[in-house]
């Protein structure tokens, strides 16, 4: 059965915090607060744990999932060929609302969907998400929805649709904001706007004013 945990409980958010890191170890999936929107997230590494997280989700291989990590400096270890114009995107805006797609280093031993070797990855703004994935590493997390239904702004939305399929949940409240990530594609020499979220192309402009727009 899962177990939910109040994360602005004191006592209750240590407890919480490591039994979802231990149930991340173990290849189980969690379910945390965001500064957007609620996740589901497992072991970036346990191809398994991945595989389980888009069959709760009812997801397909051809939408993989997205990677947090806690900090910046996780980036060496993860991504090849990322220009200066992309850090000066993580510069500007993590953590916080924005998604960088680049290119994952060949030799990393992970399965997240069909990525065609990229990864969409992220660092949230969000203080029960950045110690449980300074704790544990890179997850692989999406948004705790099931496919084609509201993505959750809170947990019990995330528990309603997921339910025994997910061991831990964290709960940290209404999310702070209610709208997805801006998703960037930083894999060419102009990075494209793939998808608008919390940050607009205005801001991102702003930083790289050659920024182009998906049609």
């Amino acid at each position: 059965m899962a177990r939910r945990y109040d994360t602005n409980d004191a006592t209750d958010r240590v407890t919480g915090l490591r039994e979802a890191a231990s149930a991340v170890r173990r290849g189980e999936l969690v379910v945390l607060p965001t500064d957007t929107l609620y996740g589901i997230g497992a072991d970036a590494f346990s191809s398994e744990a991945v595989a389980d997280l888009l069959a709760a989700k009812g997801r397909g291989r051809n939408m993989p999932t997205p990677v947090l990590i806690g900090s910046p400096n996780t980036l060496h270890g993860l991504v090849t060929d990322f220009s200066e114009l992309a850090w000066e995107l993580v510069d500007a805006f993590w953590p916080g609302g924005l998604t960088l797609v680049a290119r994952h280093q060949p030799s990393l031993q992970w399965d997240l969907g069909d990525t065609r070797g990229t990864v969409a990855v992220r660092m949230p703004l969000h203080p029960v998400a950045i110690e449980l994935l300074t704790d544990v590493g890179p997850m692989a997390v999406s948004s705790a929805n099931l496919t084609g239904h509201p993505a959750p702004e809170d947990c019990d939305a995330a528990q309603q649709m997921l339910g025994d399929s997910v061991s831990v949940y964290l709960d940290g409240g209404p999310t702070p904001g209610n709208v997805a990530s801006s998703i960037v594609d930083v894999t060419g020499d102009v990075p494209l706007l793939l998808r608008a979220g919390a940050i607009t192309a205005e801001e991102l402009r702003k930083v790289v004013p050659d920024l182009e727009v998906a049609n």
